[in-house]
């Protein structure tokens, strides 16, 4: 397993045109997550929601829930 580094900024990103030079993430998954994130953006925007933090929490319990599930659920010997 890899170690997630968070993005220092637009403004610091480096690359080799695959990964970023600062934090080690692929391009890809930058875009990915990037594209998520709006995703999530227009979402409470639309719902317009005031309590934008506890709809983050939210997310973010679920995200760590399902990986953890599918992660017990995996047959691998790693």
């Amino acid at each position: 397993m890899s170690q997630f580094k968070p993005c220092a900024g637009k403004t610091a990103c480096r690359d080799d045109n695959v990964n970023c030079l600062v934090c080690g993430r692929s391009l890809q998954a930058i875009e990915a997550t990037r594209k998520l994130i709006d995703g999530l953006t227009e979402l409470a925007m639309a719902e317009d929601y005031d309590n934008v933090d506890e709809f983050a929490a939210y997310v973010a319990a679920k995200v760590v829930k399902k990986v953890r599930h599918r992660r017990e659920g995996s047959t691998s010997t790693d």
